[in-house]
């Protein structure tokens, strides 16, 4: 007795065979999609273990630098360390030295100067915290879109299919447009934990440089009074 073979459909997606069996425009769509999906990952893993790095190395700082009897000192152990409340420090000084070398003429000119040494320095230090971000915004508001693509162009193959077959039985299209749909899902999974990323860690380099900013003031006000005395 001859056995017929009967194929048997799946009973639970599989992603994988939806991604070898889809067509290759969407197969490119899908791995793009996969890169910016890890790379994103990579980005807010690293951003947060820099922040809170920062966060912890500049509170030690401004510690020791508050209860300090010199700062030259406290500047000298902290120059080649990543603190950005001590390269603030370190503008601020730098420019004092520069406006009391030859005696000081016009002490508003001379904080007004020392004032924008160090907010120049807060914003830099804010942009270089912030630089990686712009990718995560990139990949959340795009990712979407070329999902959408790769699930317009496998539709679209699906009804080529349609038409070279002469049938429209949903056993033929079923599969093309389930890999399309794929590419969509894709999509959505790189782009929603970058929109929520961005945000969350848009907001933390907005207080992260409220607190340098607040550093920046009251050493500026230090340096104020001491301008007053010479």
């Amino acid at each position: 007795m001859m056995l017929e073979m009967l194929a048997v459909a799946p009973t639970r997606l599989e992603p994988m065979k939806l991604f070898m069996d889809a067509d290759i425009v969407v197969k490119v769509v899908m791995i793009g999609l996969i890169l910016a999906s890890i790379w994103s990952w990579m980005i807010i893993v690293s951003f947060m273990l820099r922040l809170g790095k920062l966060r912890s190395t500049s509170a030690a700082f401004e510690k020791e630098f508050w209860q300090a009897d010199d700062f030259e000192t406290i500047m000298r152990e902290y120059a080649r360390k990543d603190v950005p409340s001590a390269r603030i420090a370190g503008v601020a000084m730098s420019e004092w030295k520069r406006s009391t070398a030859k005696g000081l003429k016009d002490r508003d000119a001379a904080s007004q100067r020392i004032g924008a040494a160090m907010a120049g320095q807060v914003a830099e230090e804010a942009d270089s915290l912030a630089a990686r971000l712009n990718f995560l915004a990139t990949t959340g508001s795009v990712a979407p879109f070329i999902g959408l693509f790769g699930t317009v162009w496998g539709i679209m193959n699906s009804f080529f299919q349609i038409g070279q077959q002469e049938s429209s039985s949903l056993a033929v299209v079923a599969p093309g447009i389930s890999e399309a749909l794929f590419a969509t899902a894709i999509g959505l999974f790189a782009a929603i934990p970058a929109v929520i990323a961005y945000n969350r860690f848009s907001a933390s380099v907005n207080q992260y440089e409220a607190k340098l900013q607040r550093f920046a003031d009251k050493f500026h006000a230090n340096l104020g009074r001491e301008l007053e005395r010479l």
